[in-house]
């Protein structure tokens, strides 16, 4: 049987049994986890940097938190922030489970806007966001200024269900996806972008 080049990429790196036991988990309450695809994507990311200190906005199930993990130098703390406290623990179940060390990461449990507001200026090297995208422009504009000069910033699901791309789909998260596009696109004194048709889209972008 054929398999069309997305399912083929997506399904290239398989997950270890800890991101899938953790994606069930995340599957049986609704959480929004990264595809595999997606996954492998920020690890090779997260490698490529050298990255030390990474800030997650969305937790989920804590998937997209062993992907990244998996990416960073051994000595590096991942950051990640989630309004929901059930995705809160059942990340934890998932650190724990892969034997990774509490010192390797801190997880939030608040509003992701209060909290990235105050991080600090130019001390991160990866800023990966799985949020709501209504509070985008705003995101945009906090991760810039956490980033430092090289470091790289990951919109997930981008294409917000196949809707970004179709002109006449209006809905505000979907305007909110476009005016995020936008901006970061636009703003070439700031950034270096491109779009990837990982998962539902990625849209990366690299701090000047």
């Amino acid at each position: 049987m054929k398999i069309d080049p997305h399912s083929y990429a997506e399904s290239f790196i398989t997950e270890d049994p800890f991101k899938t036991y953790a994606r069930a988990r995340g599957v049986e309450i609704g959480a929004d986890d990264v595809t595999p695809g997606v996954g492998a994507y920020l690890k090779h990311l997260a490698f490529t940097l050298s990255a030390q200190s990474v800030v997650e906005i969305g937790t989920g199930s804590g998937v997209g938190s062993l992907w990244l993990l998996d990416g960073m130098l051994a000595s590096g703390t991942l950051t990640s922030i989630d309004d929901e406290m059930e995705h809160t623990q059942i990340a934890k179940l998932a650190f724990a489970d892969a034997e990774i060390s509490p010192t390797r990461y801190r997880l939030i449990t608040n509003s992701v806007l209060d909290v990235i507001s105050k991080l600090t200026d130019r001390a991160y090297d990866l800023v990966v966001v799985r949020h709501d995208p209504q509070d985008l422009a705003f995101v945009i504009s906090e991760a810039h200024r956490i980033l430092r000069s090289g470091g790289a910033m990951v919109i997930d699901s981008f294409f917000g269900g196949s809707k970004v791309n179709d002109p006449a789909q209006r809905d505000p998260k979907t305007v909110a996806l476009r005016d995020a596009g936008k901006i970061i696109k636009n703003d070439t004194e700031h950034w270096v972008s491109t779009l990837l048709p990982t998962g539902d889209g990625l849209l990366v972008a690299t701090k000047l």
